[in-house]
Formats: structure tokens, sequence, C-alpha cells
């Protein structure tokens, strides 16, 4: 129902409840505020996505995240560095970072990649984490967030637009 306490302005009540969704048609925003105002949105996803993964350290990340680059990215820039990180999400607003770190070596510039994911994924279901690592990795080829980049998603998880907009309801879910 609008706000529409200033005349010269209409704000949607549950826009901030819905701040990881925008963007999305207002159908289906209904359709998620519905199952927020019936109290089932988190019900909804446990229902989906039952399981947690099991990748919970540093090590068994890296372990993952390379197998997923092997398979996918054989020819890509090596990732010299992978870890969780506890600060992702409260700094930078961000679920994953991939950083590339120039230093000089003798005459040569050599470039360290690093992926970090936010720490809340340690404790998610598996097709969360490999969303997350897909787009992470996706930008050791391509660095804008633009066609390229999803074709180059979809073709590493087929199901990544459906994983990322559950994601996004997953941190609706948790923001409730």
């Amino acid at each position: 129902m609008p706000n529409t306490s200033h005349p010269d302005r209409v704000v949607q009540t549950h826009a901030p409840q819905l701040k990881y969704l925008a963007g999305y048609p207002p159908q289906l925003l209904q359709q998620v505020q519905a199952l927020i105002d019936a109290g089932k949105l988190s019900e909804t996803l446990r229902q989906r996505y039952p399981e947690q993964h099991a990748v919970k350290s540093d090590t068994a990340l890296y372990d993952y995240v390379m197998d997923l680059k092997t398979r996918h990215m054989r020819n890509a820039a090596p990732i010299n560095k992978v870890a969780y990180d506890s600060k992702l999400k409260v700094i930078s607003h961000a679920l994953g970072t991939h950083t590339a770190v120039s230093r000089v070596q003798g005459g040569k510039l050599k470039a360290k990649h690093e992926i970090r994911v936010a720490t809340l994924f340690k404790d998610t279901p598996p097709e969360f984490l490999r969303m997350i690592v897909v787009h992470e990795l996706a930008h050791l080829k391509e660095k804008a967030h633009d066609k390229a980049f999803y074709q180059l998603c979809a073709h590493m998880e087929p199901s990544y637009h459906q994983y990322e907009f559950d994601l996004r309801l997953y941190l609706t879910a948790q923001d409730l």
C-alpha cells in the first residue's frame, strides 16, 4: 500500500524489506510480499534448499573454488588466495570480491588474484555458495557485470539466475 504523506512522492511501504530485490518486476515483488505477509518466506526457502554445504574452512573453500575453476576456466589467470571474509557484507555491502593485486617483481608486473567470500556463505545451501563462487570466478575473464559476464555465469552454472534470485530472497528472510 502506498504511503502518500508527501504529495509529490509515492513511496511503497514495503520497499525497505525488499531492498535486495530492487529492479525485479512489480508482480514478482507482490508474490514475495505475499509470502512475507503470510510468514512463509523462510519455510519456502527451507523446503527448496533443505541442505547446508560442508565447505566451512578457507582451505576447503580454496579447494572448492579451484575445482570449479579447473572444470570451467582452465585458461583463466591463476588464483593465489581464496578465503571467507567476515567484513565483506559490513564494509563494502558485497557478498564476494575478486581482486587483482599488482606487484613489481624484477622488471615485470605480476598480478595476484584473490577471491573473498562473505562468511555468511559458511551456513547456506550449497547452491548459494556455488552461485557466489561462479560469480567471482567469472570476474577473472569479465570485469563488468554485462551480458558476457552473465552468460559466462550461466555457462558455469545453468541455474545461476534462479540461485541469485533465491539468494536475494534468503537475504531478505535473514533481515526479517
